[in-house]
């Protein structure tokens, strides 16, 4: 086994373990993926200031998201398709998470259930995303599930009424079910820890919608299902049903606008996301880092302002809070550790962000995040 020290480490252990198809759908971008390279390359860009002599005891990075403690300023994101990273993937990283003292966000098109998350976590308050699907009765029923599952957080996805398209997904047949090419089975026979893994779980299907929709019960009819179901309509009117209906904390997925800003604070919710769903729909927008302070300070004073996209160190969460995002969310940087050692590699993630988070923290001169501000950046280097 080789040492573990960066989530680059564990993007390539991912990468050598996890199917192609698998690995490519969650390592990608629409079009060029110029947006999917931004994200990560424009915190790089951004400098941190260094100060010595100041006493560094007692270093706290616990915080609050909506209200919630968390040990440090970090949710796990809402990603489709964990369970196919690694068997029960939601649930590895679930607990984890837990265990760490951080939010997990389960996506709408998981393969575990709402339910197998509720009951592996025992009831521990994870947040659930919502994607708003054209059949609302099904709409309305997923949100009674995750009441019934005792979520605390409602995350409604708003940037994926259509869908960008992603070249690798189509080159490798990504499909429900995948298209099982002469190159996808002799790549598979290369994975046979990822094999047996799946082969000990009955988990394999959308846990979500396979028999909680009429007619959705295996994963060609699930495939016939989805693809009608993206509504393109979706509105503000949506937003304001789904908050009633939701009744409790509500953030709000994918923007990347003022004007949506304030339209999603005259909605009502409790928090929204800076997000271009990592790079993986409108290919040439900006990154996330970059649209972030513009937006905190047309509405930061309103909501409470998070974003994602591009984290891959506790170095970009500390630059992201110093920019005004009062919680961040890790995607791809949680997938690579689920991919490469299961629950043990969400874990081993989560220690690497909090423990660079800490120590970049110190170097520049605070000992709790709540005092962290743009103070800790080289004027110049950031976005205005």
């Amino acid at each position: 086994m080789p040492v573990i020290t960066t989530i680059e480490d564990l993007r390539v252990l991912a990468q050598k373990r996890v199917p192609r198809m698998f690995y490519d759908y969650a390592d990608s971008g629409s079009w060029t993926e110029s947006t999917y390279r931004a994200n990560s390359d424009d915190f790089q860009k951004i400098k941190l200031r260094q100060r010595v002599a100041v006493n560094m005891e007692n270093r706290s990075t616990t915080t609050q998201m909506i209200g919630q403690h968390v040990a440090m300023p970090v949710a796990i994101a809402p990603t489709g398709l964990t369970g196919m990273q690694h068997a029960d993937g939601e649930i590895l990283g679930a607990r984890a998470a837990k265990k760490f003292g951080i939010p997990f966000t389960l996506s709408t098109m998981s393969i575990c259930s709402i339910e197998d998350i509720a009951q592996a976590t025992d009831q521990h308050p994870f947040w659930f995303q919502l994607y708003v699907m054209k059949d609302r009765s099904f709409i309305e029923r997923l949100i009674d599930r995750a009441k019934a599952a005792n979520c605390s957080a409602l995350v409604l996805t708003l940037d994926l009424q259509i869908l960008g398209q992603r070249h690798k997904d189509l080159k490798n047949g990504l499909s429900a079910p995948p298209k099982l090419t002469l190159a996808n089975i002799l790549n598979l026979m290369t994975k046979p820890r990822w094999c047996l893994g799946m082969a000990g779980t009955s988990r394999r299907q959308f846990g979500n919608i396979v028999g909680h929709v009429k007619g959705v019960e295996n994963m060609g009819s699930l495939s016939e299902w989805t693809a009608k179901q993206f509504d393109p309509g979706l509105n503000w009117g949506d937003v304001e049903w789904i908050k009633k209906r939701w009744g409790g904390k509500l953030i709000l997925k994918g923007i990347q606008d003022i004007e949506d800003a304030r339209l999603a604070v005259d909605s009502g919710a409790d928090a929204l996301i800076v997000s271009n769903h990592g790079g993986r729909q409108l290919d040439g927008a900006e990154s996330s880092i970059r649209a972030l302070p513009a937006i905190v300070e047309a509405v930061g004073q309103r909501i409470e302002v998070h974003m994602d996209g591009g984290i891959r160190s506790g170095q970009d969460v500390l630059k992201a809070r110093a920019l005004g995002a009062k919680g961040t969310y890790i995607g791809r940087s949680f997938l690579y550790g689920l991919g490469a050692m299961g629950e043990e590699g969400v874990t081993k993630a989560l220690q690497i962000i909090h423990r660079e988070l800490d120590l970049t923290m110190a170097f520049c001169g605070h000992t709790h995040i709540e005092t962290v501000d743009k103070g800790i950046l080289l004027p110049g280097t950031f976005p205005t």
